[in-house]
């Protein structure tokens, strides 16, 4: 099994461009991976096809204004995209075009950061700002930080709640947790009402969203790393939930990858906090997992992988032959002729 094997073919007018309106008015594509049937709904109907037996998992990360715009001591421009606080004057971020350790980079005139270190195209970057002052100076000239394949003209104030859950709680990442873009106050709570149980845990989406995957990472099984919070509260919830029956569908893979990360061999999960490299493919069997809400994801993603993995062998009675061939491939070529609306600003797809 090689990365390329989850290909497929996109046309670019199915790349959604702009936030859907109301947010649980997309198209939901729902899959049954035991009967292999494939349905058409729309989001809002997750009224109707859930009950008091589903447990939510919702990650409640907050987007910031990762995208910083800036001029070298050349004249040159160019564009800091943080990932992730190291210090209280410090972040991992990724640079545009040449630069150097040494380099100091001017965002206005009393705001500016020096390359600290350079590492496989990864920096560090110092601000000559600190703790509070360095997250209002962030706040005030950073951008949105939407993904390179969506090219929205909507102002920024717009941008910054419609690329954001409407739970966004803890700050911390250089990407929205897709999946969720679709909820709704009002959903909620009448999923609530109905007797589904929320819960809400922590990934800070960093670099691995920004970076291909490789084929030696599909071998060692390791991807980029992600910072989690997990409450004991909410764990010993969800193995209460999981001892009288409840499935529990993740909100995302990033709400996946932490459920998986922090169960045992018996599914049982733990609390903590830290971060993590699990790189869920298929192969893999699901520990705590019963089924996912997602988006459409980009061809030969690790993304695409994990959610191929929830309708695979072991996890299901389906062997893996090709992409193609699997449920997720089908499901995939059913969403391009019926014409959703893919990735970040796309519909959704529930995996039950």
């Amino acid at each position: 099994m090689n990365l390329s094997d989850f290909n497929y073919y996109l046309p670019e007018n199915l790349i959604g461009q702009k936030a859907i309106e109301p947010r649980d008015s997309c198209r939901l594509l729902v899959i049954d991976r035991q009967t292999k049937q494939i349905t058409h709904r729309i989001f809002s109907d997750l009224i109707d096809i859930l009950d008091n037996n589903i447990v939510l998992v919702l990650n409640d990360t907050k987007v910031f204004p990762a995208r910083l715009f800036g001029t070298k001591e050349t004249g040159g421009k160019t564009e800091i995209l943080l990932l992730k606080q190291i210090s209280l004057d410090s972040y991992s971020a990724i640079g545009k075009g040449k630069l150097k350790v040494g380099a100091v980079i001017t965002f206005s005139p009393d705001f500016s950061g020096k390359i600290i270190s350079i590492d496989e195209g990864e920096i560090n970057i110092k601000f000559n700002k600190n703790g509070v002052a360095l997250i209002e100076e962030i706040d005030r000239h950073g951008k949105t930080p939407l993904p390179p394949y969506i090219h929205s003209k909507a102002r920024e104030t717009d941008l910054r709640t419609q690329y954001q859950t409407v739970y966004a709680r803890e700050k911390g990442s250089a990407a929205a947790p897709t999946a969720g873009l679709h909820f709704t106050d009002n959903l909620l709570n009448k999923l609530v009402n109905k007797g589904v149980e929320i819960e809400k845990v922590t990934l800070h989406v960093g670099l691995g969203t920004f970076k291909p995957v490789t084929d030696e990472q599909v071998v060692t099984k390791t991807l980029h790393s992600e910072t989690f919070f997990f409450s004991e509260e909410v764990a010993n919830r969800l193995n209460e939930a999981k001892r009288l029956g409840k499935k529990i569908i993740a909100v995302g893979t990033t709400s996946c990858r932490l459920l998986e990360t922090l169960s045992d061999k018996e599914g049982i999960i733990h609390s903590g906090q830290g971060e993590t490299k699990i790189f869920i493919q298929p192969g893999y069997r699901f520990k705590f997992v019963d089924g996912l809400i997602t988006n459409f994801h980009l061809p030969s993603t690790s993304l695409l992988m994990l959610v191929s993995a929830l309708t695979l062998s072991p996890n299901t009675s389906e062997k893996y032959k090709n992409f193609s061939d699997s449920l997720i491939g089908q499901a995939y070529h059913e969403a391009i002729k019926e014409k959703y609306k893919f990735f970040s600003f796309g519909d959704a797809m529930l995996v039950l």
